[in-house]
């Protein structure tokens, strides 16, 4: 049951980062079982019969915030200047990699999806450019009924092409999940090392 909700949880946040247009069935947002029929109620029991069903959930609605925040993944969402690929090749582990651009190209989204089952440690990824990189948002959250494994903290790139990408750096990726990163910028009062969260 965890794989199908994982799957489910990754299917969504790689749509919601991809470019285009967002499509979702009623019942999808919890997960129901059955197709969704114009003549019967939603089965709104499963929230309480299942906690991945509202974990889901939440997992839906904190996405949608997420969309709404974040101009990088809607105005540049028809134009080839807001999508580039940091790795789409790495088809022995299935993993992936992208970055979403705003009109400012200085505030973009790096996405990175798992499609195993497996966690990767200390993996290699690209990134596109050499600003530290916070973690905002993990499709395995434990919130979500993920496993929890990701590390949500910061990450300072080197410059060493790797991939698609200018710079590198290592993280872990954890099973069946999407991670998304935002470069941070420094503003004034701001500690170093403080975090920023997304949702």
């Amino acid at each position: 049951t965890w794989q199908k909700f994982a799957n489910l949880r990754l299917l969504l946040l790689t749509m919601w980062m991809h470019p285009g247009k967002k499509l979702l069935f009623m019942g999808g947002e919890f997960g129901q079982w059955s197709e969704w029929y114009c003549k019967k109620s939603l089965d709104w029991h499963l929230l309480q019969d299942n906690p991945f069903h509202s974990g889901l959930q939440r997992f839906v609605a904190d996405l949608n915030r997420l969309y709404r925040k974040r101009p990088a993944l809607w105005e540049e969402d028809c134009s080839p200047e807001g999508f580039t690929w940091l790795d789409l090749e790495d088809r022995n582990n299935s993993i992936i990699s992208f970055v979403r651009y705003a009109h400012n190209r200085e505030d973009h989204l790096v996405g990175v999806f798992n499609f195993t089952p497996q966690t990767f440690f200390n993996y290699t990824i690209g990134l596109p450019t050499g600003r530290q990189y916070r973690q905002i948002f993990c499709s395995d959250d434990t919130v979500y009924g993920g496993s929890g494994v990701s590390e949500s903290r910061v990450y300072t790139p080197v410059a060493d092409p790797y991939a698609q990408a200018d710079y590198r750096t290592t993280m872990k990726i954890p099973p069946l999940a999407g991670v998304t990163g935002h470069g941070r910028t420094r503003s004034p009062g701001r500690r170093q090392g403080s975090a920023q969260r997304l949702v």
